[in-house]
């Protein structure tokens, strides 16, 4: 299976490090059109860089997604610098951990509210598409599991995975598809479990020893999947969320 995404615009809110990086180089390799936000100044020029040099107009802007005005702005700009959008991936999270009033709202402000503002200030350009419009959410498998541990970020979660169902059925008749991605725990550098290894955190060794496959998961693992769901390859699938986390849920 190729994936061929020349003359695609695609738009990655949350494209600097990790798991947003692999999907918006992907599509890049891909021979899309790219456009990433993100807050961090400093790993956005990095990122640009990169895209950059995979050819294919580049676009770049800082975003905070939990202002929903910000938001409104960036994906605007997006549209114009690559002059439309067709595929709309919404990967940010606040990383609200805690069952407190700032956990909370960290959640709710980027993981829920980011992708809802993003999805509704691109749907104008969805659209217009001629390409076979997508939307495409990172979830995460903590959505089907009660935590103790990140009790706020399990539910939002969980939020995502339902709007991406509702918004599939109300996006069908415009011939916009809707799929959501849940991953596992994912390992890059610089990310919370690079952090965790680093630090002799235990959870890390608990949660290693409960994935069947032995290791932690790595970005472009589901950046191949992103590509997927944006591709011909799965024109007839919408409202699903696929898990992608090497067997963590089947785990006790």
């Amino acid at each position: 299976m190729s994936f061929d995404f020349k003359g695609r615009r695609v738009v990655v809110a949350g494209g600097s490090r990790g798991i947003g990086r692999a999907i918006a180089l992907g599509f890049a390799l891909a021979g899309a059109d790219v456009s990433i936000c993100a807050r961090g100044a400093a790993a956005l020029e990095a990122a640009r860089g990169e895209l950059a040099r995979r050819g294919g107009r580049v676009h770049a802007a800082v975003c905070d997604l939990a202002d929903g005005a910000a938001v409104a702005r960036y994906v605007a700009e997006a549209a114009q610098a690559l002059a439309g959008i067709d595929v709309l991936v919404n990967n940010a999270s606040g990383f609200g951990m805690a069952d407190d009033e700032a956990g909370w709202a960290a959640g709710l402000a980027v993981d829920v509210m980011a992708m809802v503002r993003a999805s509704h200030a691109a749907l104008p350009w969805l659209e217009k598409s001629t390409a076979g419009a997508s939307i495409i959410h990172v979830s995460s498998i903590s959505a089907y599991r009660a935590s103790t541990r990140a009790p706020a970020y399990a539910a939002v979660k969980a939020a995502m995975n339902s709007y991406t169902g509702s918004q599939a059925a109300m996006l069908a008749k415009k011939g916009i598809r809707v799929n959501a991605i849940a991953p596992g725990s994912i390992e890059f550098e610089g990310g919370v479990w690079a952090q965790r290894r680093a630090s002799g955190d235990p959870v890390y060794e608990r949660t290693l020893k409960g994935i069947p496959f032995g290791r932690m998961g790595r970005p472009e693992e589901v950046a191949e999947v992103a590509l997927f769901l944006a591709s011909a390859h799965a024109r007839w699938m919408t409202g699903q969320v696929l898990a992608v986390d090497g067997g963590q849920l089947l785990g006790a």
